[in-house]
């Protein structure tokens, strides 16, 4: 097994790392196409699954993959052979999850020597993550059982049109632990692929995933089919009238693209970073460094980040619908879900593409293609102006157009698909925005109209067309951002705004606001729900100061998107997720704390999240430290988002503060205007 990395007090051990830093961020940082954290590669994927499977460890017969990843790199080891590339770099070591014997297995392996480290089996009640094949196998179980049969014919329809899919169970207040299960929902055709506006209301399917057997049955109710007509999103199935279309616009770069990719290691403008790719996280942003001005030194901002869980609560309490609690990141896989992006559609024509590769239930590649696209945007907007007309008979104007690079991903979680944005921007800031958009989950119901609707009934969501409700939810996606703001050791300050009183008459205002600084000391000082107090919150590096004396540091700036959950504290999902009462937390970095709501959440029961850990309330002042933010969406349907939702984004923004000695954009030199097009006067 590996180590458990607790950082030292030494006065030695942070000299040392001290040095790391300066020795690392150097302007001529360079790039390599093999990076100790590349995702691990077609080629390794295969060693990995090969030395397993002739290990003699388990049955071949039962042997499933459920994750394969690359090990988290011990800190200061990665640093330490980034300032001397020449030497050997750290091993390559995979982590994997899987099944056999209704077992579930933690093996750690060594790459390069083709040998298993660890081999310990998880005694928890909680599950791995589901794979894409045995949910195939369950969703397609129904359609050899009679009592499923006979539903279908009762509701007017042929096997043909009915399509199943598997949705998780959850866990609520089971004092056993549970066999591995999936409820299965089924869903009409027709003559629409919009198959989510069409459910076959009233069932309930549960499945034994070891046995792959129906263990339970239940029809309780019809209600009359959602017609098919007017759900289907295809442009070729659009009628006329169509609908508002603006003019196509292009983007044109003179001077060619602005960035570089070499391997998965990214350089733009003052930004040096590296991209990978994790089945279960998707898009793994590390060494995020930047500089002030050209030839300086590159300074880290964050060492690693990525989206660690996905929590989608449903707030329908009906027996068909009560279990719709899902974890989409630890119980079906964020970047398992991942979509081929399209050119010129998900990403504008200057984007270069990254494929993705993961091994599937047996073993076998399988590689996205363009599972990440990264590009130059610019979209008219200047990175800051000002006019002057102060001074006498002049005019001065200075503008700089806001040019930013971005990494995208997308990730088609069932009837949700997530559009992720990671944007680095010259000013120093990095922007995390995601973008909902898809299909509804909706439920059938006899209402047709909302006078229909008594006022005591509680539709749990909105009536949006005949016989479809679209049900109320919520979607708390939560970040991992490992921040090491200019060094190793940093702190997390919330800087509260002050209503300040003026008594002593020495002014003719009666108050004004300041801020008060505050240094969190320990994990409890750092649980924070947004917008309960005016207040700035920040990461700091106490031990470097700019040349005035200030601690640099980064400041969270939200841009929409602020909810926190509204269940109950004894809700079982709530309990399960419970980090999502507050949208930011702060904890010591522990390298086996990465996922949210805990390494294993199938059926988990909330004793390994966010939450639990910060009770051990360690010390977080001048130390290695994480913080986690949650951006959430309370979302209650309407009907312009039916039969498909226009995109609806939220997200935060990293911004520096304090961080450089000035604006760096000031030495930024404007275009040279002859590359753009001149402005034409039609008539």
């Amino acid at each position: 097994m590996l180590t458990q990395h607790t950082p030292s007090n030494s006065k030695q051990h942070n000299m040392v790392l001290h040095l790391l830093f300066i020795i690392f961020f150097f302007p001529n940082f360079p790039l390599s196409k093999s990076h100790p954290l590349d995702p691990l590669t077609p080629s390794e994927l295969t060693i990995i699954q090969q030395t397993i499977k002739t290990s003699n460890l388990f049955s071949p017969t039962s042997l499933t993959f459920h994750y394969i990843g690359l090990v988290d790199i011990d800190k200061h080891v990665l640093l330490s052979w980034l300032s001397n590339t020449s030497n050997s770099p750290p091993p390559r070591r995979a982590f994997i999850i899987a099944r056999s014997g209704h077992q579930t297995h933690e093996l750690y392996l060594d790459i390069s020597t083709k040998s298993i480290i660890s081999n310990t089996i998880h005694t928890g009640s909680s599950f791995p993550l589901l794979s894409l094949e045995e949910q195939t196998v369950a969703s397609n179980l129904p359609f050899n059982y009679t009592p499923f049969m006979n539903s279908i014919k009762k509701r007017g329809l042929k096997s043909s049109e009915v399509v199943c899919a598997s949705s998780t169970v959850g866990w609520f207040g089971e004092v056993k632990k549970s066999k591995r299960l999936l409820k299965i929902l089924c869903f009409a055709t027709g003559d629409s692929v919009n198959l989510y506006a069409r459910p076959l209301e009233g069932i309930t399917i549960v499945v034994d995933l070891d046995l792959m057997e129906i263990l339970d049955y239940t029809d309780r109710f019809v209600v009359p089919m959602p017609v098919a007509g007017g759900t289907d999103y295809r442009s070729k199935k659009q009628k006329p009238p169509f609908g508002p279309r603006g003019k196509p616009v292009t983007v044109v770069q003179p001077e060619g693209k602005g960035f570089s990719i070499d391997g998965h290691s990214i350089s733009w403008a003052n930004w040096k970073f590296h991209l990978s790719y994790d089945v279960r996280a998707g898009a793994v942003i590390s060494l995020a460094s930047v500089q002030e001005h050209d030839n300086e030194l590159h300074r880290l901002v964050l060492y690693k980040g990525f989206i660690s869980e996905l929590f989608v609560p449903y707030q329908d309490p009906a027996k068909e619908w009560y279990f719709r609690t899902f974890f989409d990141a630890g119980e079906y896989g964020f970047g398992l879900l991942a979509t081929s992006l399209q050119p010129l559609t998900d990403c504008p024509v200057n984007a270069e593409f990254l494929d993705g590769y993961y091994a599937t239930q047996n073993g076998s590649l399988v590689m996205i293609k363009n599972v990440f696209c990264v590009f130059e945007r610019y979209s008219g907007d200047s990175a800051w102006r000002h006019t002057e007309h102060e001074l006498p008979g002049k005019v001065i104007t200075e503008v700089r157009p806001e040019i930013s690079l971005v990494v995208r991903m997308v990730s088609s979680v069932g009837n949700y698909d997530y559009v992720v944005d990671w944007e680095f921007k010259t000013s120093g800031s990095i922007k995390f925005m995601v973008t909902l958009t898809g299909v509804l989950e909706m439920k059938g119901t006899s209402y047709t109209h909302v006078k229909q609707v008594e006022k005591d009934i509680d539709l749990h969501g909105s009536l949006l067309a005949k016989n479809t409700i679209g049900v109320n939810h919520d979607h708390f996606l939560t970040y991992y951002l490992d921040l090491d703001i200019d060094g190793y050791n940093n702190s997390f300050v919330k800087a509260k705004m002050k209503t300040v009183k003026v008594t002593d008459g020495s002014s003719p205002r009666k108050s004004y606001w300041t801020l008060v600084k505050e240094i969190a000391e320990t994990e409890a000082d750092a649980r924070i729900k947004l917008e309960a107090e005016p207040a700035e919150y920040l990461v700091v590096n106490t031990n470097k100061k700019t040349k005035i004396g200030n601690d640099v540091g980064y400041r969270f700036i939200n841009h929409g998107a602020m909810a926190i959950s509204l269940l109950s504290d004894d809700d079982y999902p709530q309990i399960r997720a419970g980090y999502t009462k507050k949208q930011l937390w702060v904890t010591a970095y522990n390298v086996s704390e990465k996922w949210a709501a805990g390494l294993y959440v199938d059926q988990s029961r909330g004793d390994d999240t966010i939450n639990i850990w910060s009770q051990r309330n360690r010390v977080i002042k001048n130390k290695d430290i994480v913080v986690w933010y949650t951006v959430g969406f309370h979302h209650t349907p309407y009907q312009e988002d039916y039969p498909l939702m226009p995109c609806l984004s939220g997200g935060f923004e990293l911004r520096p503060s304090n961080f450089f000695e000035a604006n760096p954009l000031i030495k930024t030199m404007p275009f040279n205007n002859t590359h753009w097009p001149k402005r034409t006067n039609n008539p």
